[in-house]
């Protein structure tokens, strides 16, 4: 297993994420671009709090396949989807948090819209509050091969930023690097939580 300064920083990302309680009962899964060809991913099954650089295995991001043979994530597939859509893309966080997951049923359409929110200025680009930033919902599939496809579909004319929610499940966002995967998801998961509030109080 590469010693890997950035491998180093997933596994201090997964520990804080496990902390906060985003990833409960093992679930979530996180990744990290190794090259164009290969990506590391957490092992099926494993508390993220307490991951280890040896619980990260090797996938090939044109096929999915592991050649440890070992079990990577069942989410495996949306992981490697991110890394061929965007070059960029080198590290991706996927989590059920609370608010991520209650939104993406509340919220009806297929994105979800945050505006008015100084915290939109923690997502790499954006400058203002007054700009909208739309956060695509598809709906959750436990087949990962046709949900990557209508994901796939989808980012042909509507190019994924930051992150996209599932429907019921939960939030996958990533970064230029994990530092940039993690402000994104704390700044989402901060701009959820403002969101599902903002609701809540409305209908008092």
């Amino acid at each position: 297993m590469t010693d890997n300064l950035q491998l180093q920083q997933l596994v201090s990302a997964c520990h804080w994420i496990g902390a906060k309680g985003w990833a409960p009962a093992t679930g979530g899964n996180m990744s990290l671009r190794q090259s164009a060809e290969w990506c590391w991913l957490s092992e099926s099954g494993k508390d993220k709090g307490s991951l280890t650089p040896e619980d990260f295995l090797q996938v090939s991001i044109a096929d999915n396949h592991a050649p440890s043979g070992r079990k990577p994530s069942a989410e495996t597939g949306l992981h490697t989807l991110i890394y061929r859509l965007y070059p960029d893309a080198n590290a991706v966080l996927h989590v059920h948090t609370v608010n991520a997951t209650v939104l993406s049923r509340v919220e009806k359409s297929a994105a979800l819209q945050l505006s008015g929110y100084e915290m939109q200025k923690s997502l790499s680009g954006q400058q203002t509050h007054l700009d909208s930033v739309p956060i695509a919902i598809f709906d959750n599939d436990q087949d990962i091969d046709a949900l990557a496809g209508r994901i796939a579909a989808y980012a042909e004319s509507n190019p994924l930023r930051y992150g996209f929610l599932l429907r019921g499940h939960g939030l996958t966002c990533w970064g230029r690097d994990v530092a940039e995967a993690r402000r994104h998801l704390e700044g989402l998961e901060f701009l959820f939580e403002c969101e599902l509030q903002r609701r809540l109080l409305e209908r008092l």
